[in-house]
Parts: structure tokens; C-alpha cells; sequence
């Protein structure tokens, strides 16, 4: 897998704009802005996850979030609804924010074009990319955010949301995330959303 200088400049970028997010969040005694860190586990997962993956995937798992603090769930309303509509904004906006980093450090109009793709998720579960790039957000989420999403809502609101995301995952992304090592109250959660 080669890592080209354009690639580690845009990486560089896109950190450099997650710095400025507020929220910290610390992991292993180090406090970090919260979208660098979920923008570094997304990459060290996708190089897990498919080592062969093309620059602009690459690329798109390491932008995913980027800035995503600046536009916060609280300004939709608060349901199904309001949700559906923020989360299409987000996606609509890290496209723009990606294009202008990912312009400013050279790189072409095609890449640039697969980059909005993959952020808007376009093809789920038809195109190849898309759908490993789904894989790596699902199995980042189960590794490092779950439980802790977990703790604070209900069992079937829980439960419910395993069963989302393990609908969006390929067969390949469910059997790793069966291996993910996670503690037996988030295991046994997911043994459950499974009925197993």
C-alpha cells in the first residue's frame, strides 16, 4: 500500500481542521480533538480492514468527520425526521469542506468527484468503496463509541440501533466485527440485537 506525499499532505489538512474541534475526548492518557481521533482510528481500520484500498478511499475514511462539530444535532428537531435531515446536511457539507482541502493540496478533479461520492455514500451496498467505506464507519463505531452510546440509552433503543448497523455491513464486516474486542456488556448486546 503506498502512501504518496499528496496523501499524508491531505491528511495533514484535514487533522489540521479537526484541531480546531472542541470537543476533546482521551484515549490512553492523551487527550485529543475529538474528530483527529475518530479521523485516526478511521484510517488505522480501513489499513486493517483492506490494505489494498484506492487513494481516495483512503482519503474519504480519514475525512469522514471532518468538522462535524459545526453543525450540531441540536439545531434539527429532535427526531426521526430531524436526524434524516442532518444527517444528509453532513454529508452534503463534508463533501464541500473535503473538496476545497483536497484542491488546495492538488489533487484532480476525478479524485475530488470520488471523495463526494463516498462521503455521501452513494450506491450502499452496490458499489465496492461505498460499501467497505460503511464497513469501516460500523466497525469503528462498534470498537470505540458503542458502549459508551450504549450506557446512556435504553436496551431496545440499543439494541435497536446493533440491528441498523449490522444490516449496512457486508458479510465480511460482520465477521470482523465479531472478533472486535470489545468488553462481555457490549459482546452480550450484540449476541442479543442477533438473536444469538
Amino acid at each position: 500500500m503506498a502512501t504518496t506525499d499528496k496523501l499524508l499532505l491531505a491528511f495533514q489538512h484535514f487533522d489540521a481542521a479537526n484541531k480546531q474541534d472542541p470537543n476533546t475526548e482521551v484515549f490512553e492518557g492523551t487527550t485529543y480533538p475529538k474528530e483527529v481521533l475518530y479521523g485516526i482510528r478511521m484510517t488505522e481500520r480501513l489499513n486493517e480492514f483492506d490494505p489494498n484500498a484506492s487513494e481516495p478511499l483512503r482519503l474519504t475514511a480519514r475525512c469522514q468527520h471532518i468538522c462535524r462539530w459545526e453543525i450540531a444535532r441540536e439545531s434539527y428537531d429532535m427526531n426521526r425526521e430531524g436526524y434524516l435531515r442532518w444527517r444528509q446536511d453532513l454529508k452534503k457539507f463534508h463533501a464541500k469542506k473535503a473538496s476545497v482541502i483536497l484542491q488546495d493540496v492538488g489533487y484532480d478533479q476525478q479524485t475530488i468527484d470520488k471523495v463526494t461520492f463516498l462521503l455521501e455514500k452513494k450506491q450502499l451496498k452496490k458499489n465496492e468503496a461505498t460499501q467497505c467505506l460503511e464497513d469501516v464507519i460500523c466497525l469503528v463505531f462498534l470498537q470505540y463509541y458503542f458502549e459508551p452510546f450504549a450506557l446512556k440509552h435504553p436496551e431496545d433503543k440499543t439494541i435497536d440501533i446493533l440491528q441498523k448497523t449490522w444490516r449496512k455491513m457486508s458479510v465480511k464486516g460482520q465477521e470482523v466485527a465479531l472478533k472486535l474486542p470489545l468488553s462481555k456488556f457490549a459482546s452480550e448486546l450484540i449476541f442479543k440485537a442477533l438473536g444469538q
